[in-house]
């Protein structure tokens, strides 16, 4: 099922996602019981996953201020590319400098690239890492070609990106630089609250597109998976 919502005004159109996503943590908090300490003496946690990219930085300025209990809230990404992230491609780093400050700054933080390691390897790692929870909320972009996450419909990956249980996957983009580290299909439909943030009217038309009828893309295999909710947040 899809949402759309739209808005004229780009700081409106952020204002309101910042909202929705802290008042969904919130609930996600309250949920797994983070105002008493469980069985072992631990409080609970929920995980937002982020998206990088120029477009969602005045979202995640925005929600960094935002009044949460951030020292239970875990921050990841939903992609990142196989960069250091010392390099001005890396989502880390915008996390890092845009989310990770303020009142946010007390959020922990799970980055999913670690260039020390082959990159095989660290799937795996990350795949059997019991830290690495399935995101409570996840916010995604989207591609002119209609990819999210990194899921590229290029790559060659894609058969097992879409297919696989696995909840990390690596992806080497046919036409994008840089080989990525993602959440696989799987992993995104079985998230309990997806958002995405897009602007201009070529996204709307992909996104549109992808709804009529199934695509090759990520965003239709996704908005035609059985049981999937989402959010679309749109800015003309």
């Amino acid at each position: 099922m899809i949402e759309l919502r739209t808005f004229d005004d780009p700081r409106a159109h952020s204002d309101a996602l910042a909202k929705a996503v802290s008042d969904a943590l919130k609930a996600s908090l309250a949920a797994r019981g983070a105002a008493s300490a469980d069985a072992t003496g631990q409080t609970a946690h929920a995980t937002l996953a982020v998206s990088g990219g120029t477009s969602p930085k005045p979202f995640l300025q925005t929600l960094s201020r935002e009044p949460l209990d951030w020292a239970h809230i875990d921050v990841t990404l939903v992609d990142d590319r196989w960069v250091p992230e010392t390099d001005s491609a890396s989502n880390a780093q915008l996390v890092r400098d845009t989310l990770l400050q303020n009142a946010g700054a007390a959020a922990y933080f799970l980055p999913l690239v670690d260039t020390g390691k082959p990159l095989e390897a660290h799937i795996a790692e990350l795949n059997a890492d019991a830290r690495r929870r399935l995101p409570d909320v996840a916010v995604l972009g989207m591609g002119e070609d209609g990819h999210t996450a990194s899921i590229f419909a290029d790559a060659t990956e894609w058969d097992f990106a879409i297919s696989t249980p696995d909840r990390f996957i690596s992806v080497h983009p046919g036409a994008a630089p840089h080989a990525r580290v993602s959440l696989s299909m799987s992993a995104l439909t079985q998230i309990g609250q997806l958002y995405l943030f897009i602007a201009g009217q070529k996204k709307l038309d992909v996104l549109n597109a992808a709804l009529a009828a199934p695509q090759k893309n990520a965003i239709s295999t996704l908005a035609h998976a059985e049981g999937v909710k989402l959010d679309v947040y749109w800015c003309a």
